[in-house]
């Protein structure tokens, strides 16, 4: 089955860290690009970070760069985003994808609140 699935969720506190993990199956996952977005309530979804499929390029929205990392490891078939210095406007549903997002995961929920 051809999926991606999110996890890593969940509570974080203001100036703290995450971690999210997408891990992907049913397709050769090293030879694409991938891609993160975040939904807030209310509001639409929006690009976060990239890293293309050798993992040497990677490219940030304004809003994290500096403090998020995109990255991935493609023996596990997952890609990360480590999630630093949190901002209560961080709180959103994460979702992963590939790069042309043709595929998507069911999303993650982190909340940050102190």
């Amino acid at each position: 089955q051809v999926q991606l699935v999110e996890s890593g969720g969940g509570l974080g506190q203001p100036g703290g860290s995450l971690r999210l993990s997408c891990v992907a199956s049913g397709f050769t996952f090293k030879r694409y690009g991938m891609k993160w977005f975040r939904q807030a309530p209310g509001k639409e979804r929006e690009f976060i970070a990239s890293i293309n499929f050798s993992g040497a390029y990677t490219t940030y929205a304004d809003s994290v760069k500096g403090r998020f990392t995109i990255s991935r490891d493609d023996a596990k078939n997952t890609l990360y985003l480590q999630m630093s210095n949190l901002t209560l406007a961080d709180t959103a549903v994460y979702f992963c994808a590939r790069w042309v997002m043709d595929l998507w995961g069911q999303g993650t929920q982190v909340t940050v609140s102190s």
